[in-house]
């Protein structure tokens, strides 16, 4: 606030204009520091009462002081504030129209009764417009005014004297900070987001953009465990910018399945020693990739930007993600490394220990390109196996660098190998091949349901049964209930089904609306998601950008045809506004169609939204569990007993409560989804390094022959 203050009268005095200013304490303390703490970012605020207070009449100084530059307006119901500006003022010889205080109606009588007796303007102010948010602004301030350190309940229930209400704000005493709590995450500590509010990011963002363009068009080679080379075939595929077709991101050599089979020997070969290594020395490596993907930050995004066309905010969390997976899965894999306890009895010890699988293939997605790749290979690298990544075609560039920057920390490259290719192909002899114990894969249910099919069958000479973990889509849905907050709910759906074009396996596309606020809510979100901006996402005001690909944008305009003969399509973007160049589809909502329509059925990557409405929360719930997937749910609700119902009840991997439905945190939400969405797994969990690690029980007779294992 103080520095915010010296640049406006800075800018005042420059440009010779006077101007009004409120003083003002902070009214959204407990947001701000939760955010703050939530985003990774240093709180804003001052974190103890009397600091605010002090900071408070500082500023009553600073401004009193530039008089006339600024006419200043005290908006406070604390007396010792009050009073402090009125002696401020009279030092100053203010005339003492020339300061003006204020208060909210109803509140601090008496001290508006003083005021004026005093001489001063008082001005009171109150506020106008709906009913609904008016008493939310009321109960608020009612709140702030009766918490325990404001004046007013001190003063009102005598808890303080007035000498001490008078007092100047001293700040309590600060003892050594305490030590932090033991808790089994102790030493795990999330990635903040970027603050793009602050200029300086912006412009290192900026710059980031700039620098990566300057590299567009240059070829990438497979990283095999012999080097980074091209195919033996000499095949290459382009990797185009969504916004701008022509535009070529890079060229990416092509694997083939004999590149396949190579790496999968040369990774059997190389994976004893990777596993015999100390637990340590692998999360070394892990800890100095993830120092790494930190100086490349902005570089990271940058390039998801331009090559699978996230926004700025979409495209830090994705490299935010991708390090907190590096950091999470090292603090798991040393808290596995110290084994499980066991029954001990005397003449014998019993040991748990853990054993890497062998060689994991890795096939990741596009959408999230540095996250979901870094976080199935990091936690198979950790546990000790080989892995060989398969990345999506339409993110090879991406892919490419992260493995890289893996391989630079000082992965081996037997260890570590990229293969892009063809997933029919190159994916299919990874998960195909007998030597290969375990396949990581995010993407389709019907990709997903091949490849555990495939994954089943033992070859001759296969002398272990191979392990899938796969992520795979969701109909997910939300339901806003008759009491709901619709202000958190507009803002809550707009993320959930729109951030990134709705082009996420968690993303909101099933619309669940309580019939009492269903046209309130529709006429909200309609009039919100026609302010939405659809364009290039290198821009920091776009909303969302393109599509993937040209095939997705078909399939989102065939399924926007096909609504207006479904149902109805209640808003629908106009294509006037989207860009002129690139695969971009503008959001649309559909209604009044039927909860077994194939709009409401089948996975669609992409800003199409589905809205129903029902009678109960009980019928929403009913509604919401009548897909084949169990993904991420929602609800939003003011009802302890709705939220005790649906977390019972909604069938959902994931369910969030008045909160977006998107957005899973490392350590903090751990992802996966169940019947046909997955198979129960949690990425970002404590549970998925277990994935890929077998148990070993050792138990020794000690009555005779000593311990010789610990």
């Amino acid at each position: 606030a103080e520095e915010a203050t010296e640049k406006l009268l800075d800018w005042l005095e420059r440009h010779e204009h006077s101007l009004t200013v409120r003083l003002v304490k902070g009214a959204y303390w407990d947001f701000q520091v939760a955010q703050a703490q939530s985003q990774g970012w240093p709180v804003p605020v001052y974190e103890d009462k009397a600091e605010t207070d002090h900071a408070f009449e500082r500023l009553t100084e600073k401004l009193l002081g530039s008089y006339p530059l600024v006419s200043t307006a005290i908006a406070s119901h604390n007396i010792r504030s009050v009073a402090h500006a009125m002696a401020v003022a009279e030092s100053l010889g203010l005339a003492k129209d020339q300061l003006e205080f204020q208060l909210l109606y109803g509140m601090g009588d008496a001290i508006g009764a003083a005021i004026t007796k005093l001489g001063y303007p008082l001005r009171i102010y109150a506020p106008v417009g709906d009913l609904i948010p008016g008493m939310a602004y009321l109960v608020r301030r009612i709140l702030e005014n009766t918490a325990n350190e404001s004046f007013l309940r001190q003063d009102a229930l005598k808890e303080r004297s007035p000498d001490e209400l008078l007092a100047f704000p001293i700040g309590k005493e600060r003892p050594g900070a305490a030590p932090a709590a033991q808790d089994e995450h102790h030493g795990y500590r999330p990635e903040p987001f970027a603050d793009w509010s602050q200029t300086s990011e912006r412009h290192r963002m900026q710059y980031a953009l700039a620098a990566v363009r300057e590299r567009l068009g240059k070829r990438y080679g497979l990283l095999t465990a012999a080097s980074a080379r091209a195919s033996d075939a000499g095949k290459w595929a382009a990797s185009r910018n969504p916004s701008r077709p022509d535009e070529v991101i890079g060229e990416v050599a092509q694997a083939t399945p004999a590149d396949a089979g190579a790496a999968v020997m040369a990774a059997q070969a190389a994976q004893p020693a990777w596993a015999a290594l100390p637990v340590a020395e692998r999360t070394a490596c892990l800890r100095r990739a993830a120092d790494a993907l930190r100086k490349r930050h902005h570089e990271l995004a940058s390039w998801e930007v331009l090559e699978v066309g996230k926004t700025w905010r979409e495209a830090d969390a994705d490299v935010v993600e991708a390090i907190e997976y590096l950091e999470y899965y090292s603090f798991q894999m040393e808290r596995l490394a110290r084994g499980r306890p066991l029954l001990q009895v005397p003449g014998e010890r019993n040991l748990y220990r853990y054993e890497p699988k062998g060689v994991v293939a890795v096939i990741s997605p596009w959408n999230f390109p540095a996250a979901i790749l870094t976080g199935m290979a990091s936690a198979a690298l950790v546990a000790g196996n080989a892995v060989i990544l398969k990345p999506s075609e339409q993110s090879n560039v991406i892919a490419h660098h992260v493995a890289s920057a893996l391989r630079e920390a000082g992965v081996p490259p037997g260890i570590l190998q990229c293969l892009p290719g063809n997933g029919e192909t190159v994916g299919a002899a990874l998960v195909d091949h007998p030597g290969v114990h375990a396949i990581l894969f995010t993407g389709s249910k019907a990709v997903g349901k091949t490849i555990i099919e495939r994954a089943s069958r033992v070859a001759a000479g296969q002398r272990h049964f191979k392990h899938v973990v796969a992520e795979l889509g969701g109909k997910n849905a939300l339901i806003v209930d008759d009491d709901a907050d619709l202000d958190a709910a507009i803002t809550g759906i707009l993320h959930s089904a729109f951030s990134y074009g709705g082009q996420k396996c968690s993303a909101l596309s099933r619309l669940i609306v309580h019939e009492r606020v269903y046209e309130p809510l529709m006429k909200r979100l309609i009039e919100a998601v026609d302010r939405l901006k659809v364009g290039d996402p290198a821009q920091p005001d776009t909303d969302f950008g393109p599509l993937i690909e040209a095939d997705a944008q078909s399939r989102l305009r065939e399924a926007l045809a096909y609504a207006k003969t479904a149902g109805r399509v209640a808003y629908a973007y106009p294509d006037a506004r989207l860009p002129k160049e690139g695969w971009f589809v503008g959001p649309a909502i559909v209604t009044d169609i039927s909860p077994q329509d194939r709009l409401a059925q089948a996975e669609l990557f992409g800003p199409l939204l589905c809205v129903f409405q029902v009678q109960s929360f009980e019928a929403g719930i009913a509604l919401a569990n009548g897909t084949d997937f169990a993904l991420t749910g929602g609800v939003y609700t003011r009802s302890p007993k709705h939220i005790d119902v649906a977390a019972r009840t909604f069938d959902a991997g994931n369910l969030y409560v008045n909160r977006p439905i998107t957005g899973a945190i490392v350590g903090r939400q751990p992802f996966g989804g169940r019947r046909l969405s997955g198979l129960g797994t949690k990425a970002g969990g404590p549970d998925y390094l277990l994935q890929l690690l077998t148990p070993k029980t050792i138990s020794i007779n000690t009555a005779r022959h000593g311990t010789p294992l610990e």
